[in-house]
C-alpha cells in the first residue's frame, strides 16, 4: 500500500475538475449544433446529467463498479453511500494493489464519477430534438446503473476485461465505443425526427459549438493526464499524446473536407478534433508521440467518412455520436494494441508494432463485449422507459421545439424565436 502523494493528489483533484467542466463544453457542442428552438433541451440533456448522475454514483453507481469484484462481471456493495470510502488512504484493492495509486480512495471515487457524467450526456447527441426529458432522466438513470458501472467493473474495476489484459487508459470502450452503441440504440429506438433527411437544419450557433469544443479539449488533458492518477512522466506522456492525437484529426477531417467538398468548415474542424481526442483516449498513456499522430490522423479521415453511414443505414444520429464516439471509439481501441508501447509509458503490454499481436486480439474482444451488452441492455432500458413513462416527445411538441415544449422556455428573448416558430409551423 503506497503512502498518499501530497502532488499526485492535487493532480487528480484538478484533472477531476477539467473532465467536470468538459460536460458543460459538451453542452455548449452539442447546444451550438442543433436548431434554436431545442438548443435549452440540449443544453439540459448534459447539464442535468451533473446532479443526477453524481447522486446515483454516491449511493450505489460507484460500488457497483468499483466494489469488489463478483464474479468478474459486477462490484459489491461494500462502497454503497461511499461507506468505507476514505480520505486518508489509498484504494479500492484488486489483488492487494490500490487502483487510485498514492492518491486517497475518494480522490479516485470523485475522479472516475466524472466519467460517469459525461459518458450518458455524450448519447444526448443522437436523440437531440425528439426525446422527453422525463424519459431522459429516467433512461440515463438506469443506464447508469445497468450498463455504465458494469462495464466500467469489467474494464477498470478487477472485472473480467481487466484481468484478461484489456488496455483502456481513459475510456475508449467504457466511455465512447459505451456512450457511441447506446446512441445507435437510441437511434434505432426512437427513430427519426419529422422530416428527416428531407430537412436537415444548420447549426443555429457555430460559435456556440467551437467553443464546446475548445473546452472539451482542455479538459481533455484531465480525462486522460488525470488517468495516470499521478504528477509524473506518465500524465505528461498522456497529455502529449492527447494534444497530437487531436491535432492530427483535426487537420485529417479537413483535408477530406476540402478533398470532398472544396472548403474546410469550422464544425467539421471542431468534429474532427473532437473525433481524435475519442481516438486516442484508449492509448493515450501507452504511446509515443509519433503513433497519437498516426491514431489521430486515422480518426479524423475514417470518421469524416463515418458520419455518413447514417444517410446509408437510415438512422437518424442528429449530432453525429454514432460516427464520432463508436467509430472513434473502435479505432482507438484497436489501435492501442498495434501501437502500446512497455518500454515508453512502462505500463501495459507491447502492441503488434512489437510483435504482440495477441493484444490486438484482447482488444477486438473488449470492443465486441462493449458493443454487444452495451446494445441489447441499451435498447431494452429504452422499451422499458417507453412502456411506463413514454420517450418520444409529440409530432406537434417537435414541431414547437423542445425548450418550450420540455422547458417552458426559449433560448433567446428576441422576437427571432417567435419568427421562427411561425416559420416551422408554414413549413409544416
Amino acid at each position: 500500500m503506497p503512502e498518499i502523494n501530497a502532488g499526485d493528489t492535487a493532480w487528480v483533484l484538478a484533472a477531476s475538475a477539467l473532465v467536470m467542466f468538459m460536460t458543460p463544453g459538451l453542452a455548449f457542442f452539442y447546444g451550438g449544433l442543433v436548431r434554436q428552438k431545442n438548443v435549452l433541451s440540449t443544453v439540459m440533456h448534459s447539464f442535468f446529467a451533473l446532479g443526477l448522475i453524481s447522486i446515483i454514483w454516491l449511493v450505489v453507481g460507484y460500488t457497483l463498479g468499483f466494489g469488489p469484484d463478483k464474479g468478474g462481471f459486477i462490484g459489491g456493495l461494500d462502497f454503497a453511500g461511499l461507506n468505507n470510502v476514505g480520505i486518508n488512504e489509498p484504494g479500492p484493492l484488486v489483488d492487494g494493489v490500490a487502483l487510485s495509486g498514492a492518491t486517497p480512495h475518494a480522490a479516485y471515487m470523485i475522479f472516475q464519477l466524472m466519467f460517469a457524467i459525461i459518458t450518458p450526456a455524450l448519447i444526448s447527441g443522437a436523440f437531440a430534438e425528439r426525446m422527453k426529458f422525463s424519459g431522459m432522466v429516467a433512461f440515463y438513470s438506469l443506464w447508469s446503473l445497468a450498463v455504465y458501472s458494469p462495464l466500467a467493473h469489467w474494464v477498470w474495476g478487477g472485472g473480467w476485461l481487466y484481468k484478461r489484459g484489456v488496455l483502456d487508459f481513459a475510456g475508449g470502450t467504457v466511455v465512447h465505443i459505451n456512450a457511441g452503441v447506446a446512441a445507435l440504440a437510441c437511434c434505432i429506438y426512437l427513430g427519426k425526427r419529422r422530416g428527416w433527411p428531407r430537412e436537415i437544419a444548420p447549426p443555429h450557433n457555430v460559435p456556440f459549438a467551437v467553443l464546446g469544443a475548445g473546452i472539451l479539449w482542455f479538459g481533455w488533458f484531465g480525462f486522460n493526464g488525470g488517468s495516470a492518477l499521478n504528477a509524473q512522466g506518465l500524465a505528461t506522456s498522456a497529455f502529449v499524446a492527447t494534444h497530437f492525437g487531436a491535432a492530427a484529426a483535426l487537420i485529417g477531417w479537413s483535408i477530406m473536407e476540402r478533398l470532398k467538398h472544396g472548403k474546410v468548415t469550422t464544425v467539421g474542424a471542431a468534429t474532427g478534433a473532437v473525433a481524435g481526442l475519442v481516438a486516442i483516449t484508449p492509448a493515450s498513456g501507452y504511446v509515443r508521440p509519433w503513433a497519437a499522430l498516426v491514431i489521430g490522423l486515422t480518426a479524423g479521415i475514417i470518421c469524416f467518412f463515418a458520419i455518413n453511414l447514417k444517410f446509408r443505414y437510415k438512422f437518424d444520429d442528429s449530432l453525429d455520436v454514432v460516427g464520432v464516439h463508436l467509430v472513434g471509439g473502435i479505432i482507438g481501441a484497436l489501435l492501442t494494441g498495434v501501437f502500446a508501447d512497455k518500454l515508453f509509458t512502462g505500463v501495459g503490454d507491447k502492441g503488434a508494432i512489437f510483435g504482440n499481436w495477441g493484444q490486438v486480439g484482447d482488444q477486438a474482444i473488449g470492443v465486441g463485449a462493449t458493443i454487444g451488452y452495451s446494445l441489447v441492455v441499451s435498447l431494452l432500458l429504452l422499451w422499458i422507459v417507453d412502456k411506463t413513462i413514454g420517450l418520444r416527445i409529440t409530432e406537434a411538441d417537435e414541431l414547437t421545439g423542445a425548450d418550450l415544449s420540455q422547458h417552458s422556455e426559449s433560448a433567446y428573448s428576441s422576437s427571432d424565436v417567435g419568427s421562427h416558430a411561425l416559420a416551422s409551423t408554414e413549413r409544416g
